[in-house]
């Protein structure tokens, strides 16, 4: 599935069924929310299309407070989440920049926009607040689409083993090195996706050459030592008119470290290092896809490079072991 992304808040072919929210992580209520609105799309003759923002609204009140805290960790970066939306049947994304003079509009404004790119029928979520001072909501939304001429319906709650699926249960299972409940309520195991630069190659010295995966200044949703496995991307995640599913060569075993490395990095932000066995290939610069499979232990200190050594030779023992049992 191709997915076109919009920048700009503006029609498109046909009228909308318009879904709108932060989708972090695309979980399985995202993708019913998804579901819904092709289905409804069909019937009514109407284009589907979700709507997201980058940054998300409170990454960007984060920064504006200066206060990181007030964010939420991103399960999926904004190309992770449009990968993972158009492999659930999403064609159309619109995705502002959600900036000082978005955060500013009115609600007549935001409705205003909504009316100029024809919507028919739209989903949001029972808390949705949107312009400025949060002043609208779902209420508002409602009398406008009496006034317009579309149909305001709110986000159903999809319900697991383990209780409601949302992104925070996910976050607090990831947290708690919980994959299989995070990985229930995705759909899909717990993937990072990122490029492969250049770090400090310490690794590399005491025999464990890492691959460094960048970030982007992504304040992760877990933490520690885990069993991997991992993909080179070979297309996907590119583009802007074309995003496709993320496709990749063979699956490569490893042990990955993300964390804030604290035996030799200062800087305080999160790092993400893969050591891939029995591999040995150039991959600066090329994306790598990076599952979760099983937790191993909480990120620690050393007192020095021959106790981490020491405590590296037993991560990848262990996560040898995990890999080859059955899962």
């Amino acid at each position: 599935m191709t997915l076109t992304l919009h920048r700009a808040l503006a029609p498109i072919s046909a009228p909308l069924a318009l879904a709108i929210g932060n989708f972090d992580g695309v979980h399985l209520g995202h993708q019913a929310i998804f579901a819904a609105g092709i289905a409804v799309a069909r019937q009514q003759g109407l284009e589907f299309a979700a709507m997201t923002f980058h940054p998300l609204p409170r990454e960007f009140f984060a920064r504006a407070r200066q206060d990181s805290a007030f964010a939420p960790p991103r399960l999926t970066s904004t190309s992770e989440k449009l990968a993972a939306m158009a492999n659930a049947g999403v064609e159309h994304v619109y995705c502002p920049r959600f900036d000082a003079q978005f955060a500013a509009q009115s609600p007549e404004e935001f409705i205003d926009a909504l009316v100029t790119m024809n919507v028919r029928w739209l989903m949001v979520g029972e808390d949705f607040r949107f312009g400025a001072k949060r002043a609208g909501d779902c209420e508002t939304l409602r009398r406008a689409g009496a006034q317009h001429g579309f149909t305001v319906q709110t986000m159903p709650d999809v319900a697991i083993s383990a209780g409601k699926v949302s992104s925070t249960a996910i976050r607090e299972a990831l947290a708690h090195g919980n994959l299989d409940a995070a990985s229930e309520m995705l759909g899909r195991p717990y993937v990072i996706v990122g490029r492969v630069t250049h770090g400090k190659k310490l690794g590399r010295t005491l025999g464990f050459p890492t691959a460094n995966i960048t970030l982007t200044h992504r304040k992760p949703a877990l933490s520690g030592v885990y069993a991997v496995q991992c993909r080179l991307v070979t297309r996907g995640l590119e583009g802007v008119a074309g995003i496709e599913n993320i496709k990749g060569e063979s699956i490569l075993n490893g042990v990955a470290n993300l964390g804030t490395n604290p035996v030799v990095s200062i800087d305080g932000h999160h790092h993400l290092e893969v050591f891939l066995f029995d591999f040995a290939a150039d991959v600066y610069g090329k994306r790598l896809a990076c599952t979760f499979i099983e937790k191993i232990r909480d990120e620690q200190n050393f007192a020095s490079l021959d106790a981490l050594k020491v405590q590296m030779h037993d991560d990848v023992s262990k996560a040898e072991d995990i890999l080859r049992s059955d899962r």
